[in-house]
């Protein structure tokens, strides 16, 4: 945790904790009721229209009272992609507006903000990036992909482990009321589920790291962890991914390249079906961080992040090997060689 906080400035009073449903009505007010005195919150990387949105729903609403706000930003995200490097000047120019300091590096943002959202569009660099704010001791939210790779997604958590660092990574699908209705047992057991997304893919990430993780992520919020094999169908418009879970189940992955761009799904429960959608905005997802901020403790655990990128990673391997089914746990553990191979590299580095 942030050393220039104490422990109770990050535990949430149990009137928030018991709001509920009212969080979800009125997410960023009613943290006005925590007993967090600051709340400083910085942004590496304004490549993503992420940065833009949570920046507009907590510095651009005057009716907005709570003790959250983005006062810094670090601009620079992705050196190469194009769609990400266009965006650069026009999202600084944009939170500029609401009173964002634009600073020329990753440790003067550090010395301003006592939280992180590490919102760089590009994989490749989040690795060195979330390195500096563990050394800073920041919690720090990451926005999708995690890495760039399972290897270093795995390293990334256990060095936050070992830097005693608060982190934890969602798409904002997570957070659709359907979803967590379904993950808070609306439909009592859930027997199985079918999810999509867009897939847009970009040659420097595993496929579905880029984009697809959306649908792969909904389809972890409603089936849970424990998926053991994994299958893919590739064409040029489309993937189709199905995965075997240890009781038996099946949850399917859709994503989509051409069409109208769309989230959503369906979940079937031992007590009925639910559709899952719409996408209604960032603002849950924004709420869980604040959480998060304030807490320290992260609402998804290491284990499940890392098993939704290994099921990501074996879908890739799947399609290398012409539809072959892939074991989770070999996915994983080959790449957790890899993860320790990284860190020791590291630490030769430092």
């Amino acid at each position: 945790m942030n050393k220039n906080l104490g422990r109770r400035d990050f535990i949430l009073s149990s009137s928030t904790l018991m709001m509920g449903t009212v969080l979800f009505n009125n997410p960023l007010n009613a943290l006005a009721t925590s007993t967090v005195h600051s709340g400083r919150i910085g942004i590496i990387g304004l490549d993503t229209s992420h940065s833009v949105a949570f920046t507009k729903a907590l510095n651009g609403n005057s009716n907005n009272i709570s003790p959250f706000k983005i006062v810094a930003a670090y601009p620079n995200g992705s050196a190469d992609i194009e769609s990400s490097v266009k965006r650069i000047p026009g999202y600084t120019e944009e939170v500029k507006k609401y009173g964002v300091e634009i600073v020329g590096s990753i440790a003067e943002l550090l010395s301003k903000v006592d939280f992180v959202c590490l919102e760089t569009n590009d994989g490749r660099p989040h690795l060195q990036q979330a390195i500096e704010v563990f050394k800073a001791g920041k919690p720090v939210f990451i926005d999708k992909p995690v890495a760039d790779s399972l290897a270093s997604t795995i390293a990334i958590y256990e060095l936050a482990k070992e830097y005693k660092v608060p982190v934890f990574s969602s798409s904002s699908l997570r957070y659709m009321e359907t979803a967590q209705q379904v993950a808070k047992g609306k439909i009592g057991k859930v027997l199985g589920a079918d999810c999509f997304s867009p897939a847009t893919l970009e040659k420097t990430h595993p496929d579905f790291f880029w984009y697809g993780i959306h649908g792969v992520e909904l389809l972890y919020t409603v089936m849970g962890v424990g998926c053991m094999k994994v299958k893919r169908t590739s064409s040029n418009d489309v993937d189709v991914v199905v995965g075997e879970w240890n009781d038996g189940r099946i949850g399917t992955f859709r994503g989509t390249r051409n069409g109208k761009h769309d989230y959503g799904g369906t979940a079937y429960g031992e007590n009925g079906n639910l559709i899952l959608g719409p996408f209604q905005g960032y603002d849950n997802l924004l709420q869980i961080i604040l959480q998060f901020f304030q807490t320290g403790i992260a609402p998804i655990s290491a284990d499940e992040t890392i098993e939704i990128y290994t099921f990501m990673e074996a879908a890739h391997e799947s399609k290398r090997k012409n539809g072959a089914l892939i074991e989770i746990e070999k996915t994983k553990a080959s790449h957790t060689k890899k993860a320790h191979q990284i860190i020791q590299s590291l630490k030769l580095s430092l």
